[in-house]
């Protein structure tokens, strides 16, 4: 929705062709019809315009904020938040469609997918996203996807079993956990992106992507992935998945825990970087300074550091994405003293065309933990993204109370895109 210089070029954010799904109207209405005769005629039906499905291409780059569905259900809850994006840099809203109970927040008319009883529900989802995008603002509609205690109570057969007695495992928080290796599940998981992609949802974030990780995990035990490995079966997951979603057209991104940018093995959870940069449209790494451990390459507080971290994991991030394109583009650096002639126009170092760096995204933190975090704090988050090669994240509170003048205005949209010095 505003203008961002990008390496000396200029894109237009959100502002793209539009491509339409037409839906049958779900209701008639009548017209009397009013003659000379004096005869009753008949009333006869009209049907009202078919309401308009609308999408928008992802802007280059993505700068958006997370919405809870409760914010989301209520026009004058939503409103603050839906401002603020229009009035800054911001161009994109994650909104809450299933969350971890398993249950959704918009009615699909699917029985599979219930709506939330409990919670906080959207009663005018297509009527929101159509607002959003008259405005330009991208929408990415968030799944919550292991964590499923809707699914599992109906499906036992696919949750993590307790290795004890061969009930249904739950985490620390009492939540069930579908074991990744439930393949029927993985469809699921397409289908509720598609039936929220003919919503208006222009992208589909999966979030949970993992094998739990906090309770009683001795007691845990994980038939349906049996001898395979947790790297293993995830690399499979994500292939379905992003392999369906991209067949469908749908843009889809995949949330994944922060230090997967620096940790080489699957961090006990299943989640590989590599992996997820090959399957999905986009990669976001929660790279929240308050959620690294002390001492975490040699900061004693990574939390005081935001801008330092951010900056250390996602250029770590940056550096395996261009030697993952490397890989896979098969070239070879020439031998140097090699008796063969080497041509003048051959390259002696791979230089990344940005194929899998691009995809990365990462979640920052403008949310309090272990300290107030301010208007700074955001800030240097967001350099830091800039600093690693990156020009697209995503701001996460869970409380939807952002710091407003963390987001630069139209005004000063540019200066941090590019690179340039930070205003305070």
């Amino acid at each position: 929705m505003l203008p961002a210089l990008i390496g000396g070029l200029l894109f237009y954010t959100g502002v793209s062709s539009k491509t339409e799904v037409f839906y049958d109207a779900q209701s008639a209405t009548t017209t009397p019809v009013r003659t000379a005769s004096t005869t009753p005629v008949a009333a006869v039906p009209t049907l009202p315009p078919p309401f308009v499905v609308t999408h928008i291409k992802t802007p280059i780059p993505v700068k958006a904020a997370y919405m809870t569905s409760c914010i989301a259900s209520g026009k004058s809850l939503r409103a603050p938040l839906t401002r603020l994006v229009e009035q800054t840099e911001l161009n994109a809203l994650v909104i809450d469609i299933k969350d971890f109970s398993g249950m959704v927040s918009v009615d699909f008319g699917d029985p599979r997918f219930v709506v939330n009883s409990k919670g906080c529900t959207i009663p005018d989802v297509k009527e929101y996203i159509a607002e959003l995008h008259k405005k330009n603002i991208y929408v990415i509609g968030r799944v919550t996807v292991m964590q499923d205690s809707v699914y599992t109570k109906s499906h036992p057969d696919a949750a993590v079993k307790r290795r004890s007695d061969g009930g249904i495992w739950k985490d620390k928080k009492g939540l069930a956990f579908v074991d990744p290796g439930a393949s029927e599940y993985w469809q699921y998981m397409v289908d509720i992106g598609k039936a929220s992609y003919a919503l208006g949802f222009d992208e589909i974030n999966y979030d949970y992507v993992r094998y739990p990780s906090d309770g009683d995990m001795s007691n845990a035990k994980f038939t349906r992935t049996g001898s395979t490995t947790k790297a293993v079966m995830m690399d499979r997951f994500f292939s379905y998945l992003g392999k369906a979603m991209r067949v469908a057209g749908v843009p889809s991104s995949v949330d994944l825990f922060g230090m997967t940018t620096t940790n080489t093995d699957d961090l006990g959870i299943g989640q590989v970087l590599e992996s997820a940069l090959r399957n999905f449209d986009y990669v976001a790494p929660m790279v929240y300074p308050s959620h690294y451990p002390p001492n975490f390459n040699g900061w004693k507080n990574p939390n005081l550091v935001p801008y330092e971290i951010i900056q250390f994991v996602m250029s770590r991030a940056v550096t395996r994405a261009n030697a993952l394109e490397q890989k896979e583009s098969g070239w070879v650096a020439p031998v140097v003293g090699s008796t063969t002639p080497i041509a003048s126009t051959t390259p002696t170092k791979f230089v990344p065309q940005g194929i899998y760096a691009n995809r990365l995204r990462p979640w920052i933190q403008d949310f309090d933990y272990g300290k107030v975090y301010t208007e700074a704090d955001v800030r240097a988050q967001k350099r830091a993204t800039y600093d690693a090669g990156l020009t697209s994240w995503m701001s996460w509170d869970p409380s939807n109370k952002y710091t407003p003048s963390a987001y630069n205005t139209a005004e000063l949209a540019t200066i941090e895109s590019d690179g340039g010095a930070v205003l305070p």
